[in-house]
């Protein structure tokens, strides 16, 4: 089995986000960049069968030069090879594409996505893959078993779990609980030094137009003073819920 792992470049969620360009831009200066949570899930769920099952297992990224420390990182968790798309990720369908042409190129039977990235948190590329490859399609996974080209899934629904069965080929979104957050895989220092020597290809894009851009972002606006009430004042807490607060 070839699995295909997608990974994102995505900034660390302690990072200070500013925004330039007349708020049009994200700005990078002095941010951390790490492997978006969602496609370690992934990521490891994909190291499990290689060790289990003997498949191999590919990642890939569509960015610039930048971000090869994150593929660097991923390949020290134990993955074969990685390929970077070189090229800027302008929006979903673009990265879509992309990543389509690697997949047919490739030859892989199963791709692993993150159910979405959090910095955009688009959603829309594993959908989007699926259907320019005509794969079949799970989204929100939680659980995934293969035994050749049979394959068993869980997902998460609205108030509870959906177990589903298809075959390979297959895209699918996953998130966490795909594995234990305790399984994730920190690379070191013996996979440190041999994603030094594993190849990392770099291929050209394909010739596909973005089809969204991004007018303009916005700060979540800050936070109101917090107003202390004496707990025995419950006539105070009462009113200002009502007048102020307007939620009673």
């Amino acid at each position: 089995m070839k699995i295909l792992v997608c990974i994102s470049h995505v900034p660390d969620t302690t990072s200070k986000i500013n925004f330039t360009e007349g708020d049009s831009k994200f700005d990078t200066s002095g941010v951390q960049f790490v492997i978006n949570p969602n496609d370690d899930f992934g990521l490891t769920r994909a190291m499990w069968f290689k060790e289990k099952q003997g498949a191999t297992v590919d990642i890939v990224n569509v960015g610039g030069p930048e971000t090869e420390p994150t593929l660097r990182k991923a390949l020290a968790t134990g993955a074969d090879n990685a390929i970077r798309v070189n090229a800027e990720p302008t929006d979903g369908a673009f990265v879509a594409k992309q990543l389509a042409k690697v997949v047919e190129d490739g030859g892989y039977d199963l791709v692993i996505a993150g159910r979405e990235s959090i910095d955009y948190n688009g959603g829309m590329v594993p959908g989007m893959l699926a259907g320019l490859l005509n794969f079949n399609f799970i989204n929100t996974c939680i659980g995934l078993e293969v035994e050749g080209d049979e394959v068993t899934a869980v997902r998460e629904i609205d108030g509870g779990k959906e177990t589903l069965k298809t075959k390979l080929p297959l895209v699918i979104a996953g998130q966490k609980g795909l594995v234990q957050e305790s399984d994730l895989r920190i690379p070191n220092v013996r996979g440190i030094m041999a994603a030094r020597k594993k190849p990392l290809h770099v291929v050209e894009p394909v010739e596909a137009p973005a089809t969204s851009r991004a007018v303009k972002f916005e700060k979540p606006a800050p936070r109101g003073q917090v107003k202390l009430i004496d707990p025995d004042n419950l006539d105070q807490l009462i009113d200002l819920l009502h007048n102020e607060a307007k939620v009673i």
